[in-house]
């Protein structure tokens, strides 16, 4: 009887641990690396504005090319580099920009949106390192931004939630049904 109480439980739970396990039907084609990530920072940007490119995962070279900065290549060992856009960047905008891994020949594609508004270039302005005995603060603040929250989003991360999310709800619900049954006994 014990059985068939647990063998619901123990479906959810191998159909989760199918769904989290590596599976060679995921791998990326020919030996590429699937951890390759690259990013531009910011993913919003004014024309003339500079960003940021990162090459997340790629050991080797990477070049980056897009319709609306020059070609840039982040060489070896280095995981970022920097771009201009370009001042006649169509506002409003999204031009793709291609990250090409030398080490693994593998190609991928990030969006840069560029602003509608008006183009405010940002002024320096000088930071004061205050002593112990000032209480001047240091102008400029902290630095603000998106930090980790945007992204692709993986669908086999999210099925991967969503099936651990059910195996825990089952399991609760299994153990107090269990606690029930056991005082009535």
């Amino acid at each position: 009887m014990r059985a068939i109480r647990v063998a619901p439980l123990a479906l959810l739970g191998a159909g989760a641990l199918t769904l989290i396990a590596p599976s060679a039907a995921f791998a990326a084609p020919d030996g590429a690396s699937s951890t390759f990530n690259p990013t531009i920072t910011p993913s919003v940007i004014a024309p003339g504005g500079r960003v940021t490119l990162g090459s997340g995962g790629c050991t080797g070279e990477t070049t980056v090319s897009s319709g609306v900065f020059d070609t840039t290549v982040i060489p070896s060992g280095s995981t970022t580099g920097t771009a201009t856009v370009d001042t006649d960047a169509r506002r409003g905008a999204i031009y793709a920009v291609t990250f090409s891994c030398g080490s693994t020949g593998t190609s991928r594609n990030v969006n840069l949106t560029i602003t509608g508004g008006a183009t405010r270039t940002p002024t320096p302005t000088p930071t004061t390192v205050p002593t112990a005995s000032s209480t001047a603060l240091v102008p400029g603040g902290v630095r603000g931004g998106l930090g980790g929250s945007a992204g692709s989003t993986d669908t086999v991360e999210v099925a991967a939630g969503a099936a651990l999310v059910v195996a825990a709800a089952s399991g609760a619900l299994y153990f107090a049904r269990r606690r029930t049954a056991d005082r009535r006994h």
